[in-house]
């Protein structure tokens, strides 16, 4: 019957009916058997899913001079019936004027035999043979054309085995999942050019930093969670980062929280599921209703207690506050749409008040405080 539920739900949008506890299965608790596992190139590969689902890699880039960037390629799979392609490149303040925006659908989308580099008319998104860099070039809009390379400094990792949450009462059969696998510091070099300026994200002698990260909602987005928050601060010597979802009452409001804390010597200090996410200070979005965070405290551990680390602080004024439902292509949307209590917006915040932020790392008897770059993400669904 939970099947037969599930399934009406998925196919015809309606609400889930409350599975409770039992039909949830958190990476959090793989995490307590092996925090975490590292990446290989076989892990990058895309899945594809010919069921609905919703796929993603993207990249954050923050430049030598402090821009702020993100490039994200979306496959989605409607029920298996429809699949698509769209890339979404974001250039904050753009000439110190609003963003840069582009969300471009992408035509004969391909994948290599090895599922690791993806294609489509102007674009090329490809891993290197080591498995350690992404290639990304992109003419797909002349607003925005892309050459750069993102390496990764230090290993990448997922938590757990296998980086995953299942949804379903038979955790050997599930009827969904939810899958995050990161490269928390990287090095950047190339360049976007836009109409109006070329923005230099890194060279061989001054390089920018990235982050990268490889998703999958195997189920419909609101089905599997109600809000989002995401984090990364990078400094001179650590990259922190942390993903976390609170799924809808169907699978009892349930968090889970992934995330870690590598340097730049190319150290894994943390990853796992012991960490927090709360925004200290709210206030009410008169136009959405939704409670934009202004001050926030993320917080990364261990259960052995010799490593911990927290960020809190002062978010600054929002950078910006994205109506899903408005920018996203119509066939997605149907994955949402017409479901009562569905309004996602995305509350981005980058940098915040000056040097009002500092991570503060505890690893053994060492204590450090560094400044750094922060861009952070409230999602609100349902």
């Amino acid at each position: 019957m939970n099947w037969i539920k599930s399934t009406l739900s998925y196919t015809v949008g309606t609400a889930e009916p409350e599975y409770g506890p039992e039909a949830i299965h958190p990476v959090t608790v793989q995490a307590g058997d092996k925090p975490y596992s590292v990446l290989t190139k076989d892990d990058l590969k895309w899945k594809a899913m010919q069921s609905t689902n919703v796929e993603t890699q993207v990249f954050y880039l923050i430049s030598p001079k402090g821009e702020v960037a993100s490039i994200q390629i979306i496959y989605n799979n409607v029920a298996g019936l429809m699949v698509t392609c769209q890339l979404n490149v974001k250039i904050f303040n753009h000439n110190g004027k609003e963003h840069l925006w582009n969300s471009d659908p992408l035509e004969n989308h391909c994948f290599t035999e090895d599922m690791n580099t993806l294609f489509a008319d102007n674009l090329s998104i490809a891993l290197n043979a080591e498995g350690d860099a992404y290639e990304i070039k992109s003419a797909r809009n002349e607003a925005a054309l892309i050459d750069l390379v993102v390496k990764r400094t230090a290993p990448g990792f997922q938590i757990g085995e296998d980086g995953t949450t299942y949804f379903g009462t038979d955790r050997s059969n599930p009827w969904g999942e939810m899958r995050h696998r990161f490269w928390a510091r990287s090095a950047v070099t190339g360049t976007i050019r836009t109409a109006e300026k070329t923005y230099n994200f890194g060279t061989e002698g001054e390089v920018g930093r990235g982050v990268f990260i490889h998703a999958i909602q195997g189920m419909k987005p609101h089905h599997a969670a109600a809000k989002w928050n995401f984090v990364t601060f990078q400094t001179p010597t650590y990259s922190a980062l942390m993903m976390e979802f609170t799924t809808p009452p169907s699978y009892a409001s349930t968090r889970v929280n992934v995330g870690g804390i590598v340097t730049e010597s190319g150290e894994i200090l943390y990853a796992g599921g012991d960490n927090g996410a709360k925004y200290t200070e709210t206030k009410e979005d008169p136009e959405t209703l939704w409670p934009e965070p202004t001050s926030a405290e993320y917080t990364w551990g261990s259960r052995d207690g010799q490593f911990s680390a927290v960020l809190k602080g002062p978010l600054g004024e929002r950078q910006d506050r994205i109506d899903v439902l408005y920018h996203i292509p119509g066939v997605i949307k149907s994955l949402v749409g017409g479901v009562v209590g569905t309004k996602p917006y995305i509350y981005q915040f980058a940098d915040g008040p000056k040097d009002s932020l500092f991570l503060s790392v505890k690893n053994g008897d060492k204590k450090v405080e560094e400044k750094g770059t922060l861009f952070a993400e409230a999602t609100f669904i349902s």
